[in-house]
């Protein structure tokens, strides 16, 4: 009999120790260590065998003799996940999707498994029954005739056993939290349970290059349970984001080792499943019939992909003596950096007044693109100045007042050429190597806030 130890471990990074302490050494989180019983045998046989086909031994070798040899993406038939994901699926990868209760993780894994095609795909689940799973996939796909296998299964041991008998080319976990392994005593969805399931799967995708996805829960805090350490292990992480309220989820790529890990998917969630949404920039423009105050619109980036958004700001007196500052969508620590600069540079008085900022759509943006447009909406609500909706704006705002020079202008200026504005205000150091005849849209060229006050508001 192997004896049985325990140990504790840290529920925000995973770190292990041999006695409990009140503060992490690793994160330095209070009160996050837990205790849980391991039992380590001897002679440990893992849950995946590899059989001698597939065991390799690995030497070291020079860079210059490592043969490079061009990964074949697989197409998942989503545009927005093959976006997202770099291009396509890579054979031997694991990705992990997490996101809330309810914002329709398992309907865009099960759409993927019932959409794509030419590939026997595993849907493992270990929430929900076969009924459960059969009845949401008539409601995305009447009368599915896909190659999708369905398992609800929560040990490992017997999941691999399935595994090897159908030899699926692409498996879906939902969820990770769900899965318990033998060789670990503790219960389901504790730090060393998830470690040990997401290690055998892992091991499992890179000797047999079968694409692995995970469902992921995460904590109160909006981070992905597990913990951290989850986060470490896989390839890829993607967020699934939106508000349960409305249609519109996003996508976001948060870690990629086969792509950009900042691009964006946008989908819109419908009775019959998620719907793409091709063109991001109609649906974070509001349709307006007259002009209104406090409102400006700017050309931002996410990943590879340009979008127009709509930055949207109230300034009120303040009520109750302390002005308040809230930010939807924005870094409020930015947006008190950008009050101070314009009451520094130009003189307007907003230490007395209520600031509020919006990012319609409910999107997140960290582009700093967005400061010049966020300057504009502040100063148009202020003065109850309406600015043009054929106006946009893309620069980023210093602490001195100047304008600086954002990066990839001429995908933002084709973009906002594209959905028929008439001028875009840039920096002025942004003028270099452009050639503004061969654009349809005129280019404000500026250098200082002062400037574009002058312009906009005399």
């Amino acid at each position: 009999m192997a004896k049985t130890k325990s140990a504790y471990f840290c529920q925000n990074c995973g770190y292990e120790s041999a006695k409990w302490l009140g503060k992490c050494p690793s994160c330095n989180e209070w009160n996050t260590f837990v205790e849980e019983i391991i039992e380590k045998p001897n002679a440990k046989v893992p849950s995946w065998k590899t059989t001698a086909g597939t065991q390799r031994t690995n030497k070291p070798a020079k860079v210059e003799e490592i043969k490079t040899i061009s990964e074949e993406r697989i197409s998942t038939g989503d545009q927005e996940l093959d976006r997202v994901l770099g291009g396509g699926l890579v054979a031997g990868s694991v990705i992990l999707i997490g996101g809330e209760p309810g914002i329709g993780k398992s309907t865009l894994m099960l759409q993927l498994a019932l959409n794509i095609s030419g590939k026997k795909i595993l849907y493992i689940s270990g929430e929900e029954s076969e009924q459960q799973i059969k009845m949401r996939a008539e409601r995305i796909t009447p009368n599915p005739k896909a190659n999708c296998y369905i398992l609800t299964e929560t040990s490992t041991q017997n999941i691999f056993k399935q595994i090897e008998d159908l030899s699926p080319d692409i498996i879906i976990v939902d969820s990770i939290q769900t899965l318990h392994s033998a060789h670990i005593e503790s219960t389901p969805g504790s730090v060393s349970q998830v470690r040990e399931c997401t290690a055998e799967l892992l091991r499992f995708a890179k000797e047999t290059d079968t694409p692995v996805f995970l469902i992921g829960h995460i904590t109160k805090d909006g981070t992905i349970a597990g913990p951290k350490i989850l986060e470490h292990m896989v390839d890829t992480v993607l967020q699934f984001e939106g508000d349960r309220h409305h249609v519109y989820r996003i996508l976001r790529s948060i870690k990629n080792r086969f792509g950009a890990a900042a691009e964006l998917g946008i989908y819109a969630m419908h009775g019959n499943g998620l719907r793409q949404v091709s063109n991001p920039s109609e649906i974070l423009l509001s349709q307006r019939d007259e002009e209104l105050t406090g409102i400006a619109i700017s050309a931002t980036l996410e990943g590879a992909r340009p979008m127009l958004i709509e930055t949207q700001a109230l300034v009120s007196t303040a009520a109750y003596g302390t002005p308040q500052r809230s930010a939807n969508g924005f870094d409020t620590k930015r947006m008190n950096m950008l009050l101070a600069v314009l009451e520094k540079r130009c003189g307007f008085r907003l230490s007395t007044r209520d600031v509020f900022l919006n990012i319609a759509g409910g999107i997140k943006v960290e582009d700093p693109a967005i400061d010049l447009a966020i300057l504009v909406a502040i100063i148009s609500s202020h003065e109850e100045i309406s600015i043009s909706s054929k106006l946009c704006f893309a620069a980023e705002v210093g602490l001195s007042g100047e304008i600086r020079a954002v990066n990839r202008i001429e995908q933002r200026i084709m973009e906002a050429e594209k959905l028929g504005f008439e001028k875009i205000f840039i920096s002025n150091y942004n003028l270099k190597g452009l050639v503004s005849k061969k654009y349809n849209i005129e280019l404000k060229p500026v250098s200082k806030i002062e400037d574009i006050f002058a312009i906009l508001f005399g």
